[in-house]
């Protein structure tokens, strides 16, 4: 008598060695696509994947137009940020003032600049510059 394989466990498995050889979003990606050429329904990939339906219809759309140039391409999330030209006037305040957290700096930026910024957008310029310098 044959044991049954968990689809599941083996597919988690596939994508935990393909994250030691690119990011988790194209493991999760290249694991879909397998599934999506086998003719696993888009809910099942999702399930077995952990990518959102949204990415499974789109990712099926490109496969079946033949449209291989994005399927590899991972952004980098996110917008321009909202201090990108006042950064070195930011951190030359900062260095100047008497701030001792990050929610007095992030009313500062707000005062100075009117740019309204969260204390996790301050933490990030603050490590920013703690590499850099």
């Amino acid at each position: 008598m044959q044991k049954e394989i968990d689809a599941g466990l083996v597919l988690r498995l596939i994508i935990a060695f393909l994250k030691l050889l690119m990011t988790e979003t194209l493991a999760k990606r290249i694991a879909s696509m397998t599934l999506i050429a086998a003719g696993i329904p888009n809910a099942r990939v999702t399930e077995l994947t952990g990518l959102c339906d949204r990415s499974v219809r789109s990712l099926r759309k490109s496969l079946e137009k033949g449209e291989a140039e994005n399927l590899f391409y991972v952004g980098g999330g996110g917008g321009k940020s909202k201090l990108t030209g006042f950064e070195n006037a930011i951190i030359e305040e900062i260095e100047s003032g008497n701030y001792t957290n990050r929610r007095q700096i992030a009313d500062m930026i707000q005062e100075k600049y009117s740019i309204k910024v969260c204390v996790n957008t301050v933490s990030n310029l603050l490590k920013k510059t703690e590499s850099s310098g």
